[in-house]
This record gives C-alpha cells, structure tokens and sequence, in this order.
C-alpha cells in the first residue's frame, strides 16, 4: 500500500538525525496479530487496545497497561517472538472480558483506564487514573485475583472520586494520575488533571500523602500553569516525569515541552533551570508556533526514558522518538526514530504500520539498550534494539 498523502516540507529544514533506536525497526512486536491495519480489537491474551504504558522490569519481565481493555498484560520473560500471547491478566477476570473496573464495582484489583507502569521495589506501581489512584504492588502481582497492597490518591479500595470529592486538591488526591515513575524508594506521580507533580519519599501506607509537590505553589492549587501565565514552575498537562542524571524530568505535554531540573527538587514550586521544545519559559505553543517540527521543537511530548547518556522524548503528536544527549535550554535533538528527518511528521509516516514507524508513542520503557514503546495509536507495544 502506498502513503496516501506526503506532504511538502518547508524549504531548508529537511535535517537528518542520528539513529536512536535499531533502522530496521523493532526486534518484536506485541498485539499487532500479525496485520499492519489498524482495526478494533477484542480482548485476547495476545491483543491490546490503545496501549499506553510499558515497563521492562529488572527481573526480566514485561508489564503492559492494556488501556483500551481496562486490564494490565504480563509476560513472565520478554517475548522473542511477534505477538506472543500474555501469560499474567491483572484487572479482568479473564483474558476475554473488557469493560471499566471489570464491569463492577471499584476495588484493589480492578482499573479504569489504566496507563503508566513501573517497576516499584521489587514490585509494580500502576497509574489508574478514572479511578483517580495509583496501585502498587509489593510483590510482582501473579493474576486477576491478586489486590494491589498500597492505593495512594484514596482511602481505601473502594473509592473512586476525584480529589476525594471535594473542589480542590490535596496531599492525598489525585485526579486523572496518568504516569508513573520510580527511583529507589521514591515514587513520582504525574497527577494530570490537577497540573502537577507528586513525590513520595517512601510511600507504605493507603491514603499516604505526598510529601512534596510541583507544577504548583501548594498541595491545594489545581489551575492550569499555577493560575497563572506559563512560567518556570507552572504545568499544564503533565504526562511523565523521571529522574534524570540526578535530577528530574518532566513531560509537559499541555505546554510542549519537556521540563528540566538539574538537582533534584527539595522544595514545593521548584523552578526548574531548563526546557525543551520551547525557546523560553514562557513559550508554550506547539512545533514552536509552525505546522512542522524541527530538532528542537515538539507537539505534545507525553513519555520519557533514559537510555545510557541520552534522554528519550516520545514526541506523541508528531508520531516520532527523540533522544537529546544535550538537555541544555532549547536544546536540539540529536538522535532521531520513526521519521526519516526532524521536518518531517505524521502517523505511521502518512501510511501503515510497519516495524519501524509508530503512531501516537504513548509510553516508553528503557532497560539496558531495549527501550520498549507503547504505540497506542497501533494498537501495539514495539520491543527495539538502540542503535549501534
């Protein structure tokens, strides 16, 4: 099949990067049953819909947030072969249901939405964000009937609502936590629809409160950018946030761009010392205020991963991979997946599915040199290799 639409690019900014990850695509493929068409998917051990997170867990295996299915996908060891069916169901009763909380009520193993996944201490820490929560698992969880040990956002394990109800944030509510992250006993949440992010020392408790904040001033403000103008501090739709070289990472995906910390916070309201996708602090515009990218620019950036001395930016909305050595302000990407050139964008390259394109990259997880993307919009998780 041919692309069905390639559009011009603007004179003199055709650049090509670096590779990132392997040129000749990913090593495995997850959920695609073997087809390059995109089409709705019932629920099948080796079937997914619209995934959106991904964790290559350092006891060697793959934990996948089925999000369309509203279930958590395992395999006991990474597959090596396309399309392996999943050997550990979390969230449904079996591998052939689907629907929100299992089509029942809110409980410790049931999610709505599920998205970002992390190794936690030996254990698996998964952003449920319609349920306005984040489970975690001390152990690595073995089946449907396993309930999650530490719910943060709630009370208890059958509540559900949004900052507890109530019309403005606390320490202990989430609303929409898309993502995840994990750095020894610290737990990093991306707490979305409140526009900010929340860290845990050492979360061991239910109902647990975070002990520090960011994107806003205080534990109660939820208003975009901190109420105010895009700034230093402020967030918009924060997505995914990792430790980075001693420091922090965050993807703000609402303000485009990627929000750098050199030391790692210790204060609510941190400013943070650089950003990338923006020419400034105060610029929030997507692409950088023009249709198409460029090494420097992005459109709603939603995941992030370190791989070696590189940070990787899942640039979602221009359908492609970027990996910045520098992380400096305004930094140009230097490596580059999924788009032949920093000009260019557009889902599956303007065609279909093939090993080495992706369609709205979603989630990202980094272990040694496989980096593992969740290509939602393909209906897919890509196992890849990082370039030689």
């Amino acid at each position: 099949m041919s692309r069905s639409f390639s559009p011009q690019k603007a004179p003199g900014t055709i650049t090509p990067g670096a590779p990132l990850l392997g040129g000749q695509g990913a090593r495995v493929i997850l959920g695609s049953d073997g087809g390059s068409l995109v089409q709705a998917i019932t629920p099948a051990p080796h079937l997914m819909f619209g995934p959106r997170g991904v964790c290559l867990h350092p006891d060697g295996s793959l934990w996948v947030s089925d999000t369309g299915h509203h279930r958590v996908l395992g395999w006991k060891t990474v597959p090596t072969n396309d399309d392996t069916p999943a050997d550990i169901l979390l969230g449904q009763p079996d591998f052939g249901r689907e629907g929100r909380n299992a089509k029942g009520p809110v409980a410790a193993n049931t999610v709505n939405v599920p998205t970002g996944i992390v190794a936690f201490r030996g254990g698996l820490a998964v952003a449920d964000p319609w349920n306005h929560r984040v489970l975690i698992w001390r152990e690595t969880p073995t089946g449907p009937d396993h309930e999650a040990d530490i719910i943060l956002g709630q009370p208890d394990a059958h509540s559900a609502l949004a900052n507890l109800g109530l019309s403005h944030a606390r320490a202990d509510t989430m609303h929409w936590p898309y993502g995840v992250s994990a750095d020894g006993n610290r737990l990093i949440v991306c707490d979305t629809g409140n526009r900010r992010v929340l860290i845990w020392d050492d979360p061991q408790t239910t109902g647990q409160p975070a002990d520090l904040v960011l994107g806003q001033h205080d534990f109660t403000c939820r208003d975009e950018n901190a109420g105010g103008a895009v700034s230093d501090v402020s967030m918009r739709w924060p997505h995914m946030a990792i430790v980075w070289q001693g420091g922090l990472a965050v993807a703000d995906a609402g303000n485009n761009r990627v929000m750098i910390w050199d030391a790692f916070p210790g204060q609510n309201g941190t400013q943070c010392d650089t950003v990338l996708g923006q020419a400034d602090m105060t610029a929030c515009d997507h692409n950088m205020a023009s249709y198409y990218p460029t090494s420097q620019a992005m459109n709603m950036p939603y995941a992030l991963a370190t791989l070696g001395s590189t940070l990787v930016v899942a640039d979602t909305a221009n359908s492609r991979l970027l990996g910045f050595e520098d992380t400096g302000m305004a930094a140009h990407a230097d490596r580059l997946t999924a788009q032949p050139d920093f000009a260019a964008k557009g889902d599956n390259r303007w065609g279909i599915a093939e090993r080495d394109t992706v369609c709205w990259p979603y989630g990202l997880s980094a272990l040694g040199s496989t980096v593992a993307v969740a290509d939602s919009g393909n209906n897919r998780i890509l196992i890849w290799d990082a370039a030689t």
